[in-house]
């Protein structure tokens, strides 16, 4: 059976292309839809449905522009209500693809929309199931996203809808079946996903800890629900576009296109309050930035980081990339919602500086120099995630997460300087861009972050619980 995995890596996402006879379907698109019309084109094969598995809340989709652009029908699973024309399918009804068939089955949880699809071979055998968010490779979705945006419901309630759809819908389902998911390690969408992107569902009812089968219901709600952190900021926000609908990538792309010199710029940022966005490499944007911008660089955990740290999806942004990465950063952008990008620096940060703007720098020093320091006494600020803050840290350190970094802006001197890190330096640019946009100018960055520190031998330490304390 021809099924491809699209995988896409920034995302952890993974979509899908099925292709039978000259007929072909995408599951779960991501917002660019021209890899998929190439893909088909290929196959000399039209897109006859856009199959969704539920809302998306790390995505926007790309199955409205794809509709638009194929005339398929777009399909999701019972009690999916979205806003405009879509085919809401019945529990185990079957659609026909080529010789295939792929049929509907409803399994809410993640979501109350949540669908399974059960794909056939030209032979009429089961061939796999494309899960969506209901089941990852080590994992299932975690229960507490739809509760955002649908009040009556709580992480408990549909804890116990996901628990009776796997065992109701997946599990008596053959071993021999190839597990489809979603997302694959990295996604917010659940806790502990494996970094394989396929697997039989044998395998995973003999390792995923969801799918025990002595299991009760009470322990499943118990275990899947400790644990989980805060979801980013942005997700119900996408959930919603993936609800109401969303303008067309192609004219986002289309006004973010434009190139602005120094000069209009800084008068678009001035006019319109637009955040300044610098998506170049950390060590380039800490020998130089526009002052107030923000960094977020384009070959680390960008969309994601984003999301969590710019609040409404709706602001305003301007782009300084590195040259010939403009468009790219305008679709990783888009792929999350964000589809107000305005324009970008013309010629790059080198043409702000060629034009005798005015530049900010940071202070960065090896983790080598750090240690010396260290021996002062020094506030030191780690702003990796909790647990990697309580699996081991530098002795004194004070943790203040970069999701949670404005929560925190009171915590750090106003006048005595700090030393903020990560893990490898990426996070910590970020933060301090951030810290610096907020007025406060008294950091250093250490270079390399917890990884060289603790190989320059700086001592460190692991977490101890304040109740435990004496």
């Amino acid at each position: 059976m021809k099924v491809e995995q699209i995988y896409t890596g920034c995302l952890a996402h993974a979509a899908y292309y099925i292709e039978s006879k000259g007929e072909a379907v995408i599951i779960d698109p991501l917002r660019e839809v021209q890899p998929y019309l190439d893909r088909a084109a290929a196959d000399n094969a039209k897109i006859k449905y856009i199959f969704e598995t539920h809302f998306h809340a790390d995505f926007v989709s790309g199955h409205l522009d794809l509709k638009n652009k194929t005339g398929a029908t777009i399909v999701f699973g019972p009690t999916a209500k979205p806003n405009y024309d879509a085919l809401i399918a019945e529990d185990n009804q079957i659609f026909k693809v080529g010789e295939y068939q792929i049929k509907v089955l409803h399994t809410p949880g993640h979501t109350m929309e949540s669908t399974t699809y059960l794909l056939f071979d030209e032979n009429g055998k089961e061939h796999g199931i494309v899960t969506g968010d209901t089941l990852f490779i080590g994992d299932v979705g975690r229960p507490d996203l739809a509760q955002h945006v649908v009040s009556d419901l709580t992480e408990e309630i549909l804890a116990g809808h996901l628990f009776d759809s796997l065992r109701t819908k997946i599990m008596p389902l053959s071993d021999d079946l190839i597990v489809y998911p979603n997302h694959g390690a990295g996604s917010a969408c659940g806790k502990k996903m494996s970094k394989e992107t396929t697997d039989t569902l044998g395998n995973q009812k003999a390792v995923n800890y969801a799918l025990r089968a002595d299991m009760t219901k009470e322990e499943f709600i118990k275990e899947l629900l400790t644990g989980l952190t805060a979801p980013p900021k942005y997700f119900p926000q996408n959930v919603m576009m993936n609800i109401q609908g969303y303008k067309s990538f192609d004219d986002v792309m289309e006004k973010a296109s434009q190139p602005l010199s120094p000069l209009d710029f800084e008068a678009m940022a001035t006019e319109t309050g637009a955040v300044v966005l610098d998506v170049r490499h950390q060590s380039e944007f800490i020998k130089g930035h526009i002052p107030n911008s923000i960094f977020i660089g384009i070959d680390g955990g960008f969309a994601p980081w984003v999301g969590a740290l710019i609040a409404d999806v709706s602001q305003p942004i301007l782009l300084v990339t590195p040259e010939g990465r403009e468009e790219e950063t305008v679709t990783r952008l888009a792929r999350v919602g964000f589809d107000n990008t305005l324009g970008y620096l013309e010629g790059g940060f080198e043409n702000w500086k060629k034009s005798s703007k005015e530049y900010d720098t940071i202070t960065s020093i090896s983790a080598d120099e750090f240690k010396s320091r260290l021996e002062n006494k020094i506030p030191v600020f780690d702003v990796r995630k909790e647990g990697e803050f309580k699996a081991e840290h530098v002795a004194d350190a004070k943790h203040t997460s970069l999701d949670a970094l404005n929560s925190h802006l009171n915590d750090y001197p106003q006048d005595e300087t700090f030393y903020v890190h990560c893990q490898g330096g990426y996070r910590s640019v970020i933060a301090a861009s951030i810290l610096k946009s907020r007025g406060i100018h008294n950091l250093v960055d250490v270079a390399g972050g917890y990884k060289a520190i603790k190989e320059a031998g700086v001592e460190v330490t692991d977490y101890v619980c304040p109740s435990t304390l004496s």
